[in-house]
This record gives structure tokens, C-alpha cells and sequence, in this order.
């Protein structure tokens, strides 16, 4: 018999990872009542620390940290736990003489050879600095923020059905069941959610098992530092005792088989073509390169985010930007339908704008795959991408989408801005684009505070900031209207779109009479 919850939240999300308390915040931010359901008893695990927990956070995503005030929070916790472990948060590629930007299928290319000047609009910001940061100080700010801001976060809570009806979702989880009008599956790449709404769930086969391992080495001289192909997979050791290999074997020893010392050493063995000796095995996981992502994000009152709508190899570490990038996609959208001033197929966007995103990224991850294998003619094909990555022009592409930086939706907008992230323009009195965006709000920038526009966006202040007023580099703009997730919706730099602007503002914001409505 279950316990049953009377209240009913606006937003249950299964799943209090990083996606899940990121979206809890979003919800919040707009005065949803949201309820978060976590399986684990509790946040902490070794894998969500060093050396294994270890996440670089793109450009996207520490936009969105910061545009939510989060960003400073967060570099002071991972600052504070760097001291705390005394381990700074680095990778073992930092000593070298020129610093790497980031790096495809191991094949790093290098800050000094990315010609930023390909990015005509992007402007100086809190966001701009690489950034490295353990999942556990991730969760941790994350939680803390959810909370403070009103979510209902409950842990051991293991949901294993849900119903849905025409008024919301009842889901359970063991002998409780909890009530919410929509219901967000952030449960990760085994999503229960996923499974129980029989989203179709298709992509490519695994070719390898990867492993992250910590271990005590007899003989470690006889492995080289750094990042090894060989003849039967790949490698990468860390000393004293931290490696990272894949074996292609089809996935085989994925969660099929105890991780044990003796079968550790025997991959290990097979992997670098050494008779290594390992005498100890602290911490294991395994994973796999599976590419699989969901036909769609949206059944009815049930929506997916994260890796519940998509999984990938870990290799390259876009996972976790992809999952935060699907939550402040999401967030201010279903907020707007539940509060009922959305406009048509506001909701339906976030299917069509993000599922592209990761389906890019997924294959992405597939390209790198196909360079790791251990043939000859992946090899050969390895030889000429190191070369066009140590060319400038190839620098900044693969920085572009290591980065994030290309990220653009399409809006159809005619100016090459819109679908982009809106540029950190700092006013002359020092205030940023970043801060204004903390609200959740909209932002019309007029830079020539024009009364016309200002007019226009009068029916529309209950959720869009008109800011009139100029800028230190407008970057040849004369206006640009900001969706709530920092995205440009409508850009000007002539004197003659105006009803451009109008047109912008239904399309994300309603009708001005409903706008006008909500805000009386």
C-alpha cells in the first residue's frame, strides 16, 4: 500500500544530480513548487571526486552559472576543496610548455593557436576562463542553492512507476507516491523514467569498454605518463597510480563482470603491451562509448534532460554541459506553460532546439571513437588530424566545439547573432548583461534608448527588462532583445526592425495582451 502525498507540486524531477538540481533552481526561480526525487542516500561518492569526478565545464555552461549567480560559488567551493584535499585541479597534460585548450580523441590543440578574431561576437566576460570542477562540488552548490530557494529535495527515494493522467503524474517510489502536474525524468543514462514512459531509445552499439581506475603499481616505470595508442586500444596513465584505458571489446566488460585486481592487471597488460604488476586496486569503474539518444524529449506531461534523453561516451566530457545546457533550455519554458502565458509551442522548442544539440554531440563523440580504434587506418586518419588541429584555422574550430562556442539555434532570425549567446556588454555605470539576466527575466538592451522601442516593450515588462542606456562596445548593434536563458531572440543594427522586435517578443513571450494580463 502506498503512502500517498497530498500536495500536488507543479514539477516532480527524478533525479538529483547536477541536471536535476540545476532544473530545480530554473523552476524555483519562477515560484514553481518542485519536488526532487534522488535514489542515492546520500551525495557524496568517490567517484564524484578527484581524480575521477573531474568535469571541464564549457562555455555555455559557465555562462549559465554565472547569468544565475552561481558561477562565483562554485569556483570558491572547488578552490576550497583543492586546499582541503591539497590536490590542485589540473590534468596531467598542464606541465607542458605551451598550455593545451582542450583536446579531440587525445589530440590536443593549443591556446596560442586559436584566433578568437572568428568570433566577432563575444565580448570579455566572468565566463570566458576554462574551468575545472569535481561533480561532487558541482552537487554540492547545486544542492545547496536548490534548497535555499525552496525545493523539496528527498533522498532513498528509488521511484519504480509512475502514472500519468490528463491533470498531472502520481509517482511512486517504494511504499510513497507524490503528486505533480509535470514530471522531469533527470535520472541519467539508466533513466527509470525513460524506460517507464517507453520513449523509443536508439543509436550505435558499443565498440569498446573504457576504464578509470586507481591503482598500486609494483612496477610503474614501465608505463609512460601521458596519453598512449597502441596496437589493441589506448591508455593513459597519471602517476602514481591513475589510469584511464579502453579495451575494444564491444563493451563486453561493461557491468557484465566483477572489476577485480587480476582482471584490472590482465587489461592493463593487453592494453599497453607491457607484463605491468599491479598489487593493489583502490577505486574502478568501467563505461563504454553506447551513442544513444531519444526519438523525442516531450511525452505529454513527461519531459526528459540530461542523459536520460542521451548517452555518449564520457571521452571529451560533454556529457554533463549537454545535460546543464537541456536545463536552462527547459527551465524558463516550463515555467511559462505552467503558469499558463506561454505562447504556442513555446514547450515544443525545447524539443526542437536541443535535440539537434545532441544529436551533434553524440556524434561528436562517435568521430572520436572511430580515431581511437586500434587500426591502421585509424591511425592514419589520427595523422592527418593532427595536423589540420596544429593549424590556427583548425585550433579554433575544434575549440569552437570543445568550447561551445558555435552554439547557435535556429531561430531564422536575419541577423547572425540571433540563436547566439548574447554577447557580456557591460553598460557605461558597469553594470553587466550577466547580473541583469539573474532575475529570469527577458531584457530588451536599447542602446540609443529609443522611445519607440521602449513603447514597444511597455506590454511586456511583467517578464522582459527594457535597459536603456549605452554600452562600453556595442559591437555595431543598436538593440538586441535576450531570451531568459541568455539567448539572443532578436538583434538590430539598423533602424528599421521594429516590427521584427514585435514579432520576437510573441514568439517568446505571448501575445501584449496576455503579457499585459500577467502583469496586472
Amino acid at each position: 500500500m502506498h503512502k500517498h502525498h497530498p500536495i500536488i507540486h507543479d514539477v516532480v524531477i527524478v533525479g538529483g544530480g547536477p541536471v536535476g538540481l540545476f532544473l530545480a533552481c530554473e523552476l524555483r526561480q519562477f515560484d514553481l513548487s518542485v519536488l526532487v526525487l534522488e535514489q542515492a542516500e546520500a551525495p557524496h561518492s568517490p567517484l564524484k571526486r578527484l581524480p575521477f569526478g573531474m568535469r571541464g565545464l564549457s562555455v555555455p555552461t559557465l555562462e549559465a552559472l554565472y547569468r544565475r549567480g552561481l558561477l562565483d560559488e562554485v569556483v570558491t567551493a572547488q578552490r576550497a576543496s583543492d586546499a582541503a584535499s591539497r590536490t590542485a585541479t589540473t590534468a596531467h597534460w598542464m606541465g607542458q610548455s605551451r598550455r593545451p585548450g582542450g583536446h579531440f580523441a587525445g589530440i590536443q590543440f593549443y591556446l596560442d593557436d586559436i584566433d578568437a578574431s572568428k568570433w566577432p561576437y563575444r565580448l570579455p566576460s566572468q565566463a570566458d576562463a576554462s574551468m575545472a570542477v569535481t561533480l561532487e562540488t558541482l552537487e554540492t552548490v547545486l544542492a545547496l542553492r536548490a534548497g535555499a530557494m525552496g525545493a523539496d529535495i528527498r533522498r532513498d527515494c528509488d521511484v519504480d512507476q509512475f502514472h500519468v493522467s490528463d491533470e498531472g503524474v502520481t509517482v511512486h517510489a517504494g511504499q510513497e507516491s507524490f503528486r505533480g502536474r509535470w514530471l522531469v525524468g533527470c535520472d541519467g543514462g539508466r533513466s527509470a523514467t525513460r524506460k517507464a514512459s517507453a520513449f523509443e531509445f536508439t543509436g550505435t552499439d558499443p565498440e569498446f569498454t573504457g576504464y578509470s581506475v586507481e591503482v598500486e603499481i609494483a612496477d610503474p616505470e614501465t608505463l609512460r605518463p601521458g596519453r598512449h595508442y597502441t596496437p589493441t586500444g589506448m591508455y593513459t596513465y597519471a602517476p602514481p597510480g591513475t589510469i584511464a584505458m579502453v579495451d575494444f571489446d564491444g563493451g563486453a566488460a561493461h557491468r557484465l563482470q566483477p572489476i577485480t585486481l587480476e582482471h584490472v592487471q590482465a587489461v592493463l597488460r593487453r592494453v599497453s603491451g607491457t607484463q605491468i604488476t599491479l598489487t593493489g586496486l583502490r577505486l574502478a569503474t568501467t563505461w563504454t562509448d553506447r551513442a544513444f539518444q531519444t526519438a523525442t524529449y516531450r511525452k505529454g506531461r513527461v519531459l526528459l534532460a540530461g542523459d536520460a534523453a542521451h548517452i555518449h561516451s564520457p571521452i571529451g566530457g560533454q556529457g554533463l554541459n549537454l545535460g546543464l545546457g537541456d536545463a536552462m533550455n527547459l527551465g524558463w519554458k516550463l515555467a511559462s506553460t505552467i503558469r499558463g502565458d506561454a505562447p504556442a509551442g513555446l514547450l515544443d522548442s525545447y524539443e526542437l532546439e536541443r535535440h539537434p544539440v545532441g544529436a551533434s554531440v553524440l556524434d561528436w563523440s562517435r568521430a572520436q571513437v572511430a580515431l581511437m580504434r586500434p587500426t591502421q587506418s585509424s591511425r592514419a586518419l589520427e595523422a592527418i588530424i593532427r595536423d589540420l588541429i596544429g593549424t590556427r584555422d583548425g585550433a579554433t574550430y575544434f575549440a569552437e566545439r570543445v568550447w561551445g562556442v558555435s552554439l547557435r539555434y535556429d531561430f531564422g532570425g536575419k541577423h547572425p547573432l540571433v540563436g547566439r549567446s548574447v554577447p557580456d556588454f557591460e553598460l557605461v555605470d558597469g553594470t553587466r548583461v550577466g547580473n541583469l539576466l539573474r532575475g529570469g527575466r527577458g531584457l530588451i538592451l536599447d542602446f540609443d534608448a529609443d522611445a519607440s522601442l521602449r513603447a514597444i516593450a511597455s506590454p511586456w515588462q511583467a517578464r522582459v527588462m527594457y535597459v536603456a542606456g549605452d554600452v562600453k562596445d556595442r559591437l555595431g548593434l543598436r538593440a538586441v532583445l535576450v531570451r531568459p536563458d541568455g539567448f539572443v531572440a532578436w538583434a538590430s543594427d539598423a533602424d528599421s526592425a521594429e516590427s521584427e522586435l514585435v514579432e520576437a517578443l510573441a514568439r517568446w513571450f505571448g501575445t501584449s495582451e496576455n503579457a499585459v494580463e500577467s502583469a496586472d
